[in-house]
């Protein structure tokens, strides 16, 4: 209920409750005393000695940035990097540096930790400190890190900084929190070096992204890939624990798809009885949702995985980039 009175003011166009209103100044103050320290050269952002690319958004909720950073990863390793990607683990409940191995499950990790590695094949580190889950890193091997998340974050110094930007919903009603979705001001847009449209209306300055996923893939391993589209006109469960379930949803109605749906908030902690609706029909479900699942699958479970379609000038506009970053 929360999250869809939120939803309601941040992108329906209801009206501002007067007390959100006034909650937008506390959290300006504290957005700036977390920056002062570095905005008045108290502080130095930290160095880890290889280049850093940071992918974020400006806005609260899913904007394609995982299947971007999963993409960006396998770019980079085409173009002779060796990458790694660092993460807050958000959801998981260790918040000490890890890096992930094949025995990290979602539930200590997080979610998007667990699917980027099982993507991309490129070591990933968490922890709250992501300076020092960073540097786990530089022991695997890697010889640049892209940060998963962290525009906000003061405390890591990058190289080059992507926002992905969500075509349909942009930016709301174009507030601060809690009054809006915004994390930070607008006027921070133009100081970005690389903005990522995901869906339609891209802008003249914005890198075109679309989200691929044509197939379906079983759960538990036991069936054959399915395309999308043999799924209608029947009916299915679809089921979504991310930012914003309605585009997962919205893709499966273009494959001509009947959809009972089944909307969770964001890195919700699936168990058994959460997808037994009492019934067989086939429940498809986003791939960082499958991640959590797969403990409990049962053959009717399938995952429709999505890749982010870019622009090979991109890749090669952020490698350019990272070739000439400094290292101190």
């Amino acid at each position: 209920m929360k999250h869809e009175f939120l939803q309601r003011i941040w992108y329906g166009g209801a009206r501002v409750p007067w007390w959100l209103v006034m909650l937008v100044p506390v959290y300006r103050v504290l957005a700036m005393l977390r920056a002062l320290p570095y905005t008045l050269g108290w502080r130095r952002r930290a160095r880890i000695g290889v280049p850093v690319v940071v992918v974020g958004n400006l806005v609260v909720g899913g904007s394609g940035k995982t299947p971007l950073v999963i993409a960006l990863a396998q770019a980079l390793r085409e173009r002779g990097w060796r990458p790694g990607v660092v993460s807050r683990g958000y959801g998981g409940s260790t918040s000490a540096p890890r890096l992930l191995d094949a025995h990290a499950t979602p539930a200590e990790v997080g979610d998007e930790p667990c699917l980027i590695r099982r993507r991309s094949q490129v070591p990933v580190a968490i922890g709250s400190d992501r300076v020092r889950a960073a540097r786990l890193l530089l022991d695997a091997g890697v010889d640049v890190v892209i940060a998963d998340d962290g525009l906000q974050n003061p405390h890591f110094a990058r190289d080059a900084e992507i926002c992905v930007i969500d075509g349909r919903r942009r930016f709301g009603n174009g507030r601060l929190l809690p009054a809006g979705p915004l994390r930070e001001p607008l006027s921070r847009l133009p100081h970005l070096d690389f903005r990522v449209c995901n869906g339609a209306g891209a802008g003249a300055d914005e890198v075109p992204m679309r989200l691929l996923g044509e197939v379906a893939l079983p759960l538990d391993g036991h069936e054959a890939p399915r395309a999308l589209a043999s799924f209608g006109p029947g009916r299915v469960h679809a089921v979504a624990a991310i930012g914003d379930p309605a585009r997962f949803f919205a893709s499966l109605r273009d494959h001509g798809i009947e959809l009972i749906e089944h909307a969770f908030a964001d890195h919700h902690a699936f168990v058994a009885a959460d997808l037994d609706f009492g019934d067989t029909l086939p429940v498809l479900m986003t791939e960082k949702d499958a991640v959590k699942c797969r403990a409990f699958a049962q053959p009717w479970h399938w995952q429709v995985p999505v890749t982010a379609d870019v622009p090979a000038s991109f890749f090669d506009a952020v490698a350019a980039r990272l070739r000439n970053a400094p290292l101190r």
